[in-house]
């Protein structure tokens, strides 16, 4: 278990901004930054990040919290690992205290399968290194596609021996229990057999944007006709091949620095390049691209190439799958190598100033890169060629921007030699085709929430709750300001009228609130409000000089998410840039005094029609005698009722 004290460091320590900024493309955004959500699929930036309260929000799909809980929510850590993953980038030596046998035993399922990778990520290295084997085989065969000891180091590349059962032993000999083996897919079990799944090929680990080994790609090097020349790790509670890139890991900040993102298609090709250089390098791992490896690059550039092999059989079957890219509104480049090459052979054969020189003078812009190869099939065959224009058609319907869209079709005209009207009108049936498609779902998606809709009424609005959680922010955010506050004395004048007479005093916002709500007897109706009410309180009058992250950093997680969507509320305006457009929001923090006050006594109204509603219940049901003195009880709450819709200017 991780000490108290090393956990505090980490808190003082690490900056949000920083952190998050290894995931996410980050803006400058008045004091803040902000960026496209990396949990939902988004063009527009929702997600805000604090440097000033060290918290961040996703105003997309409602997730908040600290730089621990970033790291839980995006990278699936525990909270220890969150901590140990800080500690280790802030170079903080974690102290650590002896876990109970029943706290070994908690570790989740998910945990346990990062714990058999991990470890058999790193045998398969020392069997590479250490052993005869190792090295004459796997050693050998990556110095010979001449990478560097530095390069097999750096990406963990590793071998697995040529041996049914060599891996599982050994981890079943370490304390790893079978069930994880096999789930993660290092060992294959049938009947009451079990083997290892990479037996006798190179090993390269798939890791997360964190780091973190997911699953496994190996490579066999002999000519065994009958077993597959790669094989990866199957899915897994990890492992989901669609969802990850190999090489982000080491690519992810070189990405955002260039903001551009080469996209190649084996491990090789991705280790070579980075050797060579050109670290902003990642793989799909010969899989089809996916929604979800596009949007892991698109939180960091919007601007991908695509690097083809000399193989024009191999990229007519790839550029299928590029719309996707265009789908999402980045900018798509392709080059293509010279016959017989790929990204590993040239960069292997060249120096950094020749491979860099050739992608900046052969990358290519998609559209026209699939009008000028297509054209070339079929422009002396009419039919193909109508087939043709309409496939690139449709790959300009997928780009977002109008703009973009007119040029591309300029420039395929010009291509293709056929007139813009044309291309227009089929650019337009088939926007026609995927509206009507667009509305159909539409039309689907309203009738079932219409059905939901009146079986499951909308609930009103909770006032109470809404004003509970009004204090709860003013709290928060300006807890220990000062300032001059206008009280309100009731009593009577000279006709023996109730009145409210006003009179200045100089507090702080905290005190305020709590001597307010204390001389009423108001409590939270909230459980969750009136906890945090109480913490706030006992914090400040303990500490004036509290800071936020240390409320955050010390409750449960559930309730630091609360606390993190009331805090970037008033954020939220920072997204759209208001102040380009002569807009400018009003500076709530010049109006604190009278936030505070109008917050009070709109509690005090709802608290109180609340009571006359319940006393006007009351004459229903008592007897005559007590009718009345319930009806006296009832004007004077209305008298009060009235003279504070007076101060708060509402109607009566």
């Amino acid at each position: 278990m991780i000490s108290r004290s090393t956990i505090d460091q980490v808190f003082e320590t690490s900056r949000v901004e920083e952190v998050i900024g290894d995931f996410v493309q980050l803006k400058k955004a008045g004091s803040n930054f902000k960026g496209l959500s990396p949990f939902s699929d988004e063009r527009t930036p929702s997600f805000m990040v604090s440097p000033v309260k060290q918290i961040w929000k996703d105003f997309s799909s409602g997730k908040g919290g600290n730089v621990v809980a970033f790291l839980m929510e995006h990278e699936h850590f525990t909270y220890p690992e969150a901590i140990k993953y800080l500690a280790k980038k802030y170079n903080i030596e974690i102290e650590e205290t002896e876990q109970t046998s029943e706290q070994k035993e908690q570790a989740d399922e998910r945990e346990s399968l990062y714990l058999v990778s991990e470890f058999a990520n790193t045998y398969f290295q020392n069997i590479l290194h250490k052993t005869d084997q190792g090295k004459s085989i796997g050693l050998s065969y990556f110095k010979e596609r001449g990478f560097s000891e530095e390069t097999i180091k750096k990406f963990n590349l590793g071998y697995s021996l040529n041996d049914w059962n060599a891996f599982t032993d050994e981890a079943l000999k370490k304390a790893y229990k079978l069930e994880y083996l096999e789930k993660t897919g290092l060992t294959i079990v049938k009947e009451n057999k079990q083997f290892d799944r990479f037996k006798g090929r190179i090993m390269f680990p798939i890791k997360s944007m964190s780091g973190r080994v997911l699953g496994f790609g190996g490579r066999i090097l002999t000519n065994d006709k009958k077993a597959a020349k790669y094989l990866n790790s199957p899915e897994s509670e990890i492992y989901h091949k669609s969802k990850i890139l190999y090489g982000i890991f080491h690519a992810k900040q070189s990405i955002a620095k260039e903001n551009n993102c080469y996209l190649v298609e084996g491990y090789t090709d991705v280790i070579q390049m980075h050797q060579k250089g050109i670290k902003n390098v990642v793989s799909s791992s010969g899989t089809a691209l996916t929604s979800d490896q596009i949007r892991l690059i698109n939180r960091l550039t919007k601007n991908i190439t695509v690097l083809f092999d000399g193989d024009a059989a191999g990229i007519r079957a790839s550029i299928r799958g590029i719309d996707l890219i265009l789908e999402q509104g980045m900018n798509v480049r392709v080059c293509m190598f010279p016959d017989g090459e790929d990204p590993d052979s040239f960069a292997k054969q060249n120096t950094l100033e020749e491979v860099t020189l050739y992608l900046e003078s052969n990358a290519k812009d998609f559209i026209q890169f699939k009008a000028s190869l297509l054209f070339e099939d079929s422009k002396n065959d009419p039919i193909k060629k109508a087939e043709t224009i309409r496939d690139i058609v449709n790959s300009i319907s997928k780009i977002p921007d109008r703009i973009k869209r007119e040029v591309y079709i300029q420039e395929c005209s010009r291509i293709m030699d056929i007139s813009e009207q044309v291309l227009f009108s089929t650019l337009a049936q088939i926007s026609k085709k995927e509206r009507q498609i667009a509305n159909k779902e539409f039309i689907r998606e309203k009738k079932t929430f219409e059905v939901i809709k009146h079986e499951k009424p909308g609930e009103k609005i909770n006032v109470q709750y809404q004003l509970e959680r009004k204090i709860i922010e003013i709290l928060l955010l300006y807890g220990n300001k000062e300032e001059d506050f206008e009280d309100l004395i009731l009593k009577e004048d000279e006709a023996g009228e109730l009145i409210l007479e006003p009179i200045i005093n100089q507090a702080k916002v905290f005190e305020k609130i709590y001597l307010d709500l204390q001389e009423d007897e108001m409590e939270f109706s909230n459980p969750m409000f009136k906890n945090l009410y109480y913490t706030i309180v006992d914090t400040l009058n303990q500490n004036s000089e509290l800071g936020l992250k240390n409320i955050i950093n010390s409750v449960e997680p559930e309730v630091a998410h609360d606390i993190t969507t009331i805090l970037m509320e008033d954020e939220r305006h920072n997204l759209h840039n208001w102040e380009s457009k002569n807009i400018f929001p009003k500076n709530k923090i010049k109006g604190i005094a009278q936030l505070v006050t109008e917050t009070i006594l709109n509690l005090r109204c709802f608290l109180i029609s609340k009571k006359i509603d319940e006393l006007s219940l009351q004459t229903q049901e008592k007897l005559s005698n007590q009718h009345k003195e319930i009806l006296d009880e009832v004007m004077s709450y209305k008298k009060l009722d009235n003279l504070l819709s007076r101060k708060l200017q509402k109607p009566l």
